[in-house]
């Protein structure tokens, strides 16, 4: 009994605040997705280890302007950039490159987050109905900051 009130107390407290989660889908998703309601992409490269990709999960994408653009507008992918399993995205297999014992780097990673010959974290990867890439951005980034640019890309 204690436990059904506890969690009737958290999902309404989630709820009060406005908690919203941003729904994320896989890049095997994304094919049937485009044929379905094209739309844009938006692809989040990150790291487990990469403390500013956290502060962006954390502060960012729970947003709720954001949230709410993302989810209507977008589609989110999210990709860890040490990924060992094969992608299949675009007709093309990516697989992981390791680069030494036990690191290395997904080929999809470098493909969407490469900028100026450099693969930083995190980095957003904004591609057409196509997946052709329309814009890039690394490193940290605000929540008015990709308002804006999520304004301009719609």
């Amino acid at each position: 009994m204690f436990r059904h009130i506890s969690i009737t107390i958290c999902f309404t407290i989630f709820g009060l605040c406005g908690y919203t989660q941003l729904p994320q889908f896989s890049f095997s998703q994304l094919d049937s997705l485009q044929k379905t309601e094209p739309r844009k992409v938006v692809v989040f490269i990150h790291t487990d280890w990469c403390k500013y990709c956290r502060a962006m999960e954390e502060t960012t994408f729970k947003n709720r302007e954001i949230v709410k653009s993302l989810s209507t507008e977008f589609y989110f992918v999210t990709l860890n950039a040490e990924e060992k399993t094969d992608i299949n995205f675009n007709g093309h297999v990516f697989k992981f490159k390791p680069t030494g014992n036990g690191t290395g780097t997904h080929e999809l990673a470098e493909q969407l987050g490469i900028v100026n010959g450099t693969l930083t974290f995190p980095a957003l990867s904004f591609l057409n109905e196509k997946n052709d890439i329309i814009y890039q951005q690394v490193d940290y980034i605000s929540d008015s900051d990709l308002k804006k640019i999520l304004k301009q890309l719609q």
